[in-house]
């Protein structure tokens, strides 16, 4: 694979006042809290349900954990495919729009859910509308930012997932303990209705003319029915693989095959494909940008895990609380978005972002590989201090690899490349869940005491079932799940460990491509709206 050069998708309006929108003042940092309140709703409605989710499903009488989590994973990573064709042809605005109202209507089905099937038709909805916020959320950041300067601000937005990831998850354990998980659901409302009215009002950019049937015609619908049809098999199989039932089981094997073949049809068909692509042919041929792509790849894996499963570990070994076990996260939270913003300050300061990759993916296998040290009799301080290094290379791989997706490119084609990007890192995150949980699973299937795991009302299908028993538990069946769970996440870390040296070595695919400075007008936030429709 070489690196090659690329025409871009559509010819940019050219303009000799072409700049970056930070130099505007006031309206650019009014946009960019705006869609920072994007992103801190889908950020929290992430990491804050994990934690009230036993308390919701026993509150509704329920036992379906899997879909009560995983409709708004595979329905945020379904809708990704079509953002880039939707604002594309669309406009910014008006998709944005649509996907916070959608994120809002399903905060609502959610929150006055009377039943599972209620929870979970509202969990997909949310995820519809979150996966879609946060996708034209990056666009519209890389149509505002020039390529080098674009890491100081994508910090803050990593400041703002990590903030998420330290209080989503108490908010959600103290929620659900007070008998008020509904509000988990409800106070999206308010958070939405600022963010409609702050894009509305602030967010005009250009929307295309062309009739609603031409634009409708500019989408790859062949390809978007391809990837999301197996995208959706592919998740199905990864939800029920080991939970609802057995790897091997034709429930599983089936569309497991079905969504893999998919997935490999889309990408041939993209190839060969002229125009009108979901994700333009660059993809092949440009080994620096393929090595960002699985370079986020590999880190929504590894993210993903760590995110999900330390919380196992505090609570399941520790007897921490939902809301403590978001307080012991403190390792992470602290050092992803500073670590974010120093790489992010780093790249334009040196103009160089292929280094960070290699120091980030470094500092991710020795975070792992402290974590396997862990173990039942581990401190607090252990555990909190351990997270640091992991903590230091997920904030900088958490933008270093999106420079080497853009670079090679013309700014015209941020918006295709962007929304795969996104599509990339939501679909990886969810191998992390997986991966994780069948480790989990698998391990304390043989690592439990057969009179503890009689006791669960679904054995050990639901790992998280079994962790509000531990409290009454008696010794010496108490110890002996303790060291289950114990030695079935460090497992888990063990592994993160080989997906760290995949991400270290797809670092040899990248190239560093000069940054491009240049801004495309045909997205640039007008300045006065006088006589011009948005």
């Amino acid at each position: 694979m070489k690196d090659v050069s690329f025409e871009p998708l559509y010819d940019i309006v050219p303009s000799d006042s072409a700049r970056p929108l930070l130099v505007q003042g006031s309206k650019f940092w009014l946009i960019l809290v705006s869609n920072l309140l994007v992103d801190l709703l889908s950020a929290l409605d992430l990491t804050a349900v994990s934690t009230a989710l036993p308390t919701i499903v026993d509150d509704l009488h329920g036992t379906d954990f899997i879909w009560a989590g995983s409709a708004y994973t595979i329905a945020s990573t379904a809708v990704l495919p079509l953002i880039g064709g939707l604002v594309s042809s669309f406009g910014r605005r008006p998709i944005l729009l649509f996907f916070i109202a959608c994120f809002a209507a399903g905060s609502a089905i959610t929150g006055a859910a009377q039943s599972m099937n209620m929870l979970i038709a509202g969990r997909a909805v949310q995820g519809f509308g979150g996966g879609g916020c946060l996708s034209v959320a990056e666009i519209v950041c890389a149509d505002m930012i020039p390529l080098p300067e674009r890491g100081k601000f994508q910090g803050i937005t990593a400041a703002v997932w990590a903030a998420a990831c330290a209080i989503g998850p108490p908010i959600g354990g103290a929620l659900a303990g007070a008998g008020a998980w509904r509000w988990l659901f409800f106070l999206n409302l308010p958070l939405c209705g600022i963010a409609l009215v702050a894009n509305y009002a602030f967010l005009r950019v250009h929307t295309p003319k062309e009739s609603f049937m031409k634009k409708v015609k500019q989408m790859d619908w062949a390809g978007h029915a391809l990837v999301i049809g197996s995208t959706v098999s592919l998740l199905l199989a990864l939800t029920w693989g080991g939970v609802q039932y057995t790897w091997v089981s034709p429930r599983v094997l089936v569309p497991l095959v079905v969504g893999a073949v998919g997935l490999l049809a889309f990408l041939a068909v993209e190839y060969l494909r002229p125009k009108e692509q979901t994700i333009p042919r660059f993809f092949f041929t440009n080994r620096t940008m393929f090595s960002g792509y699985a370079g986020t790849f590999f880190h929504g894996i590894a993210a993903l895990s760590a995110i999900y499963y330390l919380p196992v570990y505090f609570q399941a070994v520790h007897g921490a609380s939902g809301a403590a076990a978001g307080v012991d996260m403190f390792g992470l939270s602290f050092t992803i978005p500073i670590f974010s913003i120093v790489c992010g300050v780093s790249v334009p300061m040196l103009n160089i972002y292929r280094p960070q990759n290699y120091i980030g993916w470094a500092l991710i296998i020795v975070g792992f590989g402290v974590l396997s040290l862990l173990d039942e009799s581990s401190t607090r301080a252990q555990y909190i201090g351990y997270q640091v290094p992991l903590g230091m290379g997920l904030g900088i791989i958490w933008l270093s690899t999106q420079f080497a997706i853009l670079a090679p490119l013309p700014v015209s084609n941020n918006a295709h490349a962007i929304a795969f990007y996104t599509f990339t890192r939501s679909f990886a995150q969810s191998w992390g869940v997986v991966i994780g949980g069948t480790i989990l699973q698998n391990t304390l299937a043989r690592a439990l005491p057969s009179a503890f795991v009689n006791t669960l009302p679904r054995g050990v299908e639901i790992a998280y079932s079994a962790i509000p028993a531990l409290v009454d538990l008696a010794e010496p069946i108490k110890s002996e799940v303790l060291l289950a769970f114990a030695r079935s996440t460090r497992l888990i870390w063990l592994v993160m460990i080989g997906v760290g040296g995949a991400g270290f070595l797809s670092c040899s695919l990248m190239r560093e491509v000069p940054m491009r400075t240049d801004m495309d007008e045909t997205w640039a936030v007008k300045e006065s709206e006088k006589g011009r429709t948005p």
